[in-house]
């Protein structure tokens, strides 16, 4: 795996965070339902940690067992 600058990550996390936002805007148009929210919701958190945390936890590991 190679070192991945932290930035590309906080940006990266920022860019899936916005198109969870715009997904939720776009369901909420017009209704007042959460059940519809829900799953564009949780997608975009499993996303999050699945791209973005876990592979910086890794990596951070890696850096603290090197030292």
């Amino acid at each position: 795996m190679k070192n991945i600058n932290v930035g590309y990550l906080i940006i990266a996390s920022a860019i899936i965070w916005g198109l969870v936002i715009v997904g939720c805007s776009l369901k909420l148009k017009g209704t007042p339902y959460y059940e519809e929210i829900s799953p564009v919701l949780i997608g975009g958190v499993i996303t999050h940690m699945a791209l973005i945390w876990a592979p910086l936890g890794i990596q951070l590991r890696k850096k603290k067992e090197g030292e």
